[in-house]
């Protein structure tokens, strides 16, 4: 279990499945946590991470509205005064060939999953400077930066585009003591994947080791990401998908 201790964590899209299991364990390794989503259950994670660190708070708040993403940072400032790990997580995955993609469908998932990393990223990375010290962690996804997906073209372009975000903004953190990565899972079991069960067997089918991942492997790389033990690992899209993206 790597140190956390004394360090605030802020993690977007933390109500359920992989986003929960970072926020719980962030404060396993001892870091204090502020967890968002657009729905309740945000609440039931903080209530959680509570056990680990009594100072966790949760915050309601729609990543892809500007309003509500300053709310939450005045929020989260006023009750720990300070994030040292912001871990953009949020995000959605509608499933739409693109010939029926409309103009609202591409804004919707660009809102949520390219802007919301975006707005946080903006919120929190000044304090980060001030300090000369940070560590944001971006989940995009296989989809996009290392293989494609029919039905996907918007979700695969704005998770093509977190990892070119997370390199160019690697790049202009390096001298001020901020480490910018992001983690790019595969097949992740959260319990209700969004495809029918031939063609989930076909997808674990084609997983070298045989098997989808769990929440907690992706929750595990990126507690080291954010921990001192990886302070010289920046601007990298790090895959974790049991080797699908191999053949």
């Amino acid at each position: 279990m790597f140190d956390l201790k004394g360090k605030v964590a802020f993690i977007t899209g933390a109500g359920r499945g992989i986003g929960r299991e970072i926020g719980l364990n962030l404060a396993r390794a001892g870091a204090v946590v502020a967890v968002t989503d657009i729905a309740d259950t945000v609440f039931e994670t903080a209530k959680e991470a509570q056990k680990y660190r009594n100072e966790s708070i949760a915050v309601k708040c729609d990543v892809s509205n500007l309003e509500e993403v300053t709310n939450a940072q005045k929020h989260v400032l006023d009750k720990l005064k300070k994030v040292d790990i912001l871990i953009n997580n949020a995000g959605i995955y509608p499933q739409k060939p693109f010939l029926q993609i409309t103009a609202d469908d591409w804004n919707k998932v660009m809102s949520i999953n390219l802007f919301g990393t975006f707005y946080f990223t903006k919120a929190f990375v000044p304090g980060m400077v001030e300090r000369r010290y940070g560590k944001i962690v971006n989940i995009t996804s296989i989809s996009g930066p290392a293989v494609v997906y029919p039905n996907l073209v918007h979700y695969s372009s704005s998770k093509a585009a977190i990892s070119g975000f997370t390199k160019a903004l690697a790049l202009e953190m390096a001298t001020l003591g901020i480490n910018v990565n992001a983690v790019a899972p595969g097949a992740i079991d959260v319990g209700n994947m969004p495809v029918g069960e031939e063609t989930l067997t076909q997808i674990v089918q084609a997983i070298p080791m045989g098997h989808m991942g769990k929440p907690i492997d992706v929750a595990n790389l990126v507690a080291f990401l954010v921990s001192d033990e990886a302070n010289y690992i920046t601007g990298q899209t790090i895959i974790i998908d049991g080797g699908y993206s191999l053949p």
